[in-house]
């Protein structure tokens, strides 16, 4: 498991090239990448470069894939 989401976070990611290195920031970066990779996994994501390029070239995908959507439900105001 830990090889493969070295892989992941490594080629999809490019941590290995990140130039964050000071204080907590590397640790933060590594545990959104993290939160990333795991919230893809349980949502069923079969190909995870993949679903993160459609992200990354459209933004709101990741929203939707999420279960969020730009009409919020606020009775009341």
């Amino acid at each position: 498991m830990e090889n493969s989401s070295h892989h992941i976070r490594d080629v999809t990611f490019a941590e290995d090239t990140s130039t964050v290195h000071t204080g907590t920031a590397p640790r933060a970066m590594a545990t959104l990448r993290n939160l990333a990779i795991g919230t893809l996994k349980i949502l069923g994501t079969d190909n995870i470069a993949k679903t993160t390029r459609a992200i990354h070239h459209q933004p709101d995908q990741a929203l939707r894939i999420l279960g969020i959507t730009g009409y919020p439900d606020t009775p009341g105001t």
